[in-house]
């Protein structure tokens, strides 16, 4: 799943009761698990690390954002370094909860099956035995998956597809991530499959990844922005200004938003009559856009398609702590 850019110093304090930023701003809150074992649950990207400590009653303590820790080549040695103070550290702060299993999801390709980390560029690991080294250094059994497909799992069992067996999960943030879940579990290939920001909707841009023409390329909260800002010189706001130009009558924001959707609308066709999911959530920044992402696809999925069934357009409930969660309920399913 892409994340924001993450800040320079450790963010919240463990045991707080009112879990706020650097910058004073409260953190989302986090849905409860509901009642189960106690867990440790790690969600690792990039630039940070969300962690947090469930209780018997599925109750967040502790839970904090801190700065994924920086090295040269494979980050796998400081990675382990660090989850083991950070789990110390709620330990600590809540004596009377055992944890009796963690949870850590990570970006990239990962092959859950076999407890690796196959490839993620921007950590530096290949097959990486994350699983086993967390679960020695926590002293646990630990669950480990990757990070979007956790997030799917949860959205599944407490968000915006657990009404749905057969589903997508978008999140369109700086980049596009996805995850599929087929009769109810996550669909995973082997840690290959969901990479719908990488499927190709067109012969370009060449996308970051070095393929040509890849959804993220074009349709991504990032790329609306990056794409404003070469056409005309302006910096925008973010996607969210460049939807808001266009609905002001901009004609070079209007084309860019309405290629974005038809990218967004042919991704959609493609999944709708191959996979043919009950519903589709999506989640991520640009899923803010309300009506101006979700009517815009809906009418624009029914005019492409013909006799397929449509699927259901719903947004992500669990924001961005899905993929802390889905590390949580994970961990649960060892205990």
């Amino acid at each position: 799943m892409t994340r924001p850019d993450g800040a320079a110093s450790e963010r919240s304090v463990v045991g707080s009761d009112v879990e706020r930023d650097a910058a004073g701003e409260k953190l989302a809150a986090v849905r409860a698990l509901g009642a189960g074992a106690p867990v440790l649950a790690f969600d690792v990207g990039g630039t940070d690390i969300k962690s947090a400590l469930f209780d018997a009653e599925g109750n967040v303590l502790g839970l904090r954002r801190s700065p994924t820790p920086v090295a040269d080549g494979d980050r796998t040695s400081v990675l382990m370094d660090r989850l083991e103070v950070l789990a110390g550290e709620l330990r600590a702060a809540h004596p009377d909860v055992i944890p009796q299993a963690a949870g850590l999801v990570v970006p990239g390709i990962v092959d859950a099956d076999a407890g690796l980390g196959v490839f993620a560029s921007n950590l530096g690991w290949h097959d990486a035995p994350l699983r086993d080294l967390s679960s020695a250094r926590l002293g646990l059994p630990v669950a480990f998956d990757h990070d979007v497909r956790a997030a799917s799992w949860a959205e599944r069992r407490l968000g915006g597809a657990r009404d749905y067996a057969d589903a997508v999960v978008l999140v369109i943030g700086t980049g596009i991530a996805g995850a599929l879940l087929v009769g109810g579990v996550p669909y995973t290939a082997g840690g290959y499959a969901g990479e719908i920001g990488h499927s190709p909707i067109a012969d370009g841009p060449v996308c970051a990844c070095g393929a040509r023409g890849c959804l993220e390329a074009v349709a991504s909260a990032g790329a609306i922005a990056r794409r404003y800002r070469d056409a005309t010189g302006i910096t925008p706001d973010g996607a969210k200004d460049v939807i808001a130009r266009a609905a002001a009558g901009d004609e070079v924001a209007g084309e860019i938003w309405n290629s974005a959707l038809d990218a967004l609308t042919l991704s959609l066709a493609q999944l709708t009559a191959v996979v043919a999911p009950e519903a589709v959530v999506i989640g991520g920044g640009l899923s803010r856009a309300g009506g101006a992402l979700f009517d815009e696809l809906r009418t624009r999925l029914a005019e492409r398609l013909s006799f397929h069934r449509l699927p259901v357009l719903v947004p992500a409930e669990l924001s961005g702590n899905a993929g802390l969660l889905g590390a949580a309920l994970r961990a649960r399913e060892l205990t």
